[in-house]
């Protein structure tokens, strides 16, 4: 009876965990980059201001 609930209690833990675990190896990946001198597109330089 309460096999079903268990299942997708189980099954929306392990979604929720491999989401988060994926997020902090994203990340780190972009700290690395980051590190090695590339940049984002969105992040403003110091040149720019943003301003046209």
């Amino acid at each position: 009876m309460y096999t079903s609930y268990a299942v997708t209690f189980g099954l929306v833990g392990m979604a929720t965990l491999w989401i988060w675990l994926d997020g902090r190896a994203r990340q780190k990946e972009l700290k690395a980059l980051e590190a090695s001198g590339i940049r984002r597109r969105s992040a403003v330089s110091a040149g720019e201001g943003g301003q046209a």
